[in-house]
């Protein structure tokens, strides 16, 4: 599946909920890992540039989430690419696209950490 690389350069971008596992299969509760083993996580951020606002659902790896990501913080995306995904399930085709990050990464406490030192 081809990777897209998304430019974040003129964006702003904020937590608009808090991180949680990325769910693989929502009748067993299964939580979705990459194929290291490592836990994914969804993290939904406001990714506004000067035309538009969106809401984008990224899955993350777990290591690259920062704590206390909390709804408003501002956050860095490291990573941020793009993918076409396409599948049916019970005879209905369905397609869209879908976000991933290396990392996702505070810009308030690296802020705050630079201005104590």
């Amino acid at each position: 599946m081809r990777q897209i690389p998304v430019d974040t350069a003129n964006a702003t971008v904020m937590v608009a909920k808090t991180p949680q596992p990325k769910v693989k299969d929502r009748r067993t509760g299964e939580i979705a890992l990459d194929k290291d083993g490592v836990t994914l996580m969804t993290v939904e951020v406001m990714f506004s540039t000067p035309e538009e606002v969106e809401i984008l659902k990224l899955t993350v790896p777990q290591p690259g989430v920062s704590e206390d990501l909390t709804m408003g913080t501002p956050v860095a995306l490291t990573g941020l690419v793009a993918s076409a995904w396409e599948n049916e399930f019970n005879g209905q085709k369905r397609h869209g696209i879908a976000f991933r990050a290396v990392a996702v990464t505070s810009l308030a406490a690296g802020a705050s950490q630079s201005k104590a030192a």
